[in-house]
């Protein structure tokens, strides 16, 4: 898959009076199917030997962003409006949440653009926390571009 397009993502998370903020830039791959588009990008832990964990945002027109995590043990569907239980990886194990979502403001076109959601998690329906995302894709310039291919080290 190619890496072509810088994928910048701004993570807040408010937990009671706690707020904190993640900012993430990172080649990535954005691909548009007929209404549909797809964030692909890696992560990497710090913490695991830099172990990667691949991410994909699936957007559906304005209204529903499907997050997939890892092997499939976080999925959160973002809908404007409605509430879904999810499954949600900690790293420890997974945990059915309820996600509620207020927003979703997709700009996004052919070369990139921006998206932005905010939404809340709650366990047994208590409020765990508030969050916002804010992404930004632009196309990267071909020095920058990277093709991702598997490896046997």
């Amino acid at each position: 898959m190619q890496e072509n397009y810088w994928i910048d993502i701004i993570g807040r998370q408010k937990i009671d009076d706690d707020v904190g903020e993640i900012k993430l830039t990172t080649l990535g791959s954005y691909v548009t199917k007929g209404d549909t588009r797809f964030i692909v990008y890696k992560e990497y832990d710090a913490d695991r030997n830099n172990e990667s964990t691949t991410s994909v945002l699936k957007v559906d027109g304005n209204n529903t962003v499907t997050l997939m995590r890892g092997s499939g043990n976080t999925r959160l569907i973002l809908e404007k409006g409605k509430r879904h239980q999810c499954q949600y990886d900690t790293g420890f194990g997974a945990l059915l949440v309820g996600v509620f979502t207020s927003e979703v403001d997709s700009r996004l076109h052919d070369k990139g653009g921006e998206l932005a959601v905010d939404y809340t998690l709650d366990i047994n329906a208590d409020l765990s926390s508030i969050n916002e995302i804010r992404i930004t894709i632009k196309e990267a310039e071909h020095k920058d571009v990277k093709n991702s291919t598997a490896s046997n080290g």
